[in-house]
């Protein structure tokens, strides 16, 4: 089976809930995924619930999960650069049929990592590997690259009305 890169980009909600989504329908077909979630850091309910499926599906999560805004310190550069590493090592090894880099745009706009690094990993993707990465602000070279891309556009959103995150919905 032939592998493509997908991107999930932009400001409405769904980026990292179509990756897992696509991560659950895989492993119900029996291919092997790795996530490497690139700003998270702790207990999140969708890695509980992959937990579950843990003969197919790895997480590693490659952030402090402090980074908001601002200026990315050392220490955020280098756990997302293990990440990177952890990426490389996976795409060489060919052992997943799905490889999900989940908030990578958003890490290249922080300044973790450089959209060249991105393409780095394109550019040695085996051709069988599926490649997904998700996040706000996709750079317009990963952009040309990919084989998919889906904009996430929000029209209307409860936060706006002051409705925070709730766990199994949001987080």
């Amino acid at each position: 089976m032939k592998g493509y890169v997908q991107i999930y980009t932009e400001y409405g909600k769904g980026k990292t809930t179509a990756a897992l989504g696509l991560s659950l329908r895989a492993a119900g077909a029996g291919l092997k995924v790795f996530i490497a979630q690139f700003l998270k850091l702790g207990d999140y309910s969708e890695n509980r619930a992959l937990e579950r499926f843990s003969d197919l599906i790895a997480v590693e999560q490659f952030g402090l999960g402090r980074l908001i805004k601002g200026k990315a310190s050392i220490e955020d550069i280098e756990a997302a650069r293990k990440g990177l590493e952890k990426i490389h090592a996976v795409l060489v090894d060919a052992q997943h049929d799905v490889v999900i880099m989940e908030e990578a745009n958003v890490a290249v706009m922080c300044g973790l990592f450089s959209a060249d690094d991105i393409l780095g990993l394109i550019a040695i993707k085996p051709e069988s590997v599926e490649l997904i990465i998700t996040g706000r602000g996709a750079d317009s070279r990963i952009v040309e690259k990919a084989d998919l891309v889906t904009e996430m556009k929000c029209i209307k959103h409860y936060y706006d009305k002051g409705v925070m995150a709730r766990i199994g919905i949001e987080k």
